[in-house]
């Protein structure tokens, strides 16, 4: 069994909406094979509680425009780690310094990688406008 077409599309979905708040280290694990709850995982990573919150507030606002709301919720007062339970995919948040403390990879590393789409690997040094990208170059920070 695989992660079923649904799934994938609320992985991408929300792969994007992660990228475009700027997430790093975004991978998607296809977990069906394993669990019996869900179809796949979602991991990204944020420098800070701030931006953990922004990306979890953009990956709901792009999910329910394709009527998708989460089941359940957990973390989010904390900020450090939020936890987003769609049924088909399950979508963690991680502040940087718990994602290498709990190393989901770890975890997850024998299940099958989903590819994302390009928006979301490309990382923030794959716009245009990001600092550090060709498209930046001359800008100076103040």
């Amino acid at each position: 069994m695989t992660a079923t077409e649904r799934a994938v599309e609320l992985l991408e979905i929300a792969a994007v909406a992660a990228a475009d708040k700027l997430a790093t280290d975004i991978i998607a694990y296809d977990v069906s094979e394993q669990l019996v709850i869900t179809d796949a995982f979602l991991l990204c990573s944020a420098s800070n509680d701030r931006q953990v919150r922004a990306i979890v507030d953009e990956i709901e606002e792009k999910l329910r425009r394709v009527d998708a709301k989460p089941v359940r919720r957990e973390g989010e007062r904390e900020g450090r780690w939020v936890l987003l339970d769609y049924i088909d995919v399950v979508i963690h948040v991680q502040h940087a310094e718990e994602r290498m403390f709990y190393g989901l990879e770890r975890l997850w590393k024998d299940c099958p990688r989903i590819p994302l789409p390009e928006p979301a690997i490309a990382g923030p040094a794959g716009r245009p406008d990001a600092p550090g990208s060709a498209g930046s170059a001359g800008r100076t920070a103040r």
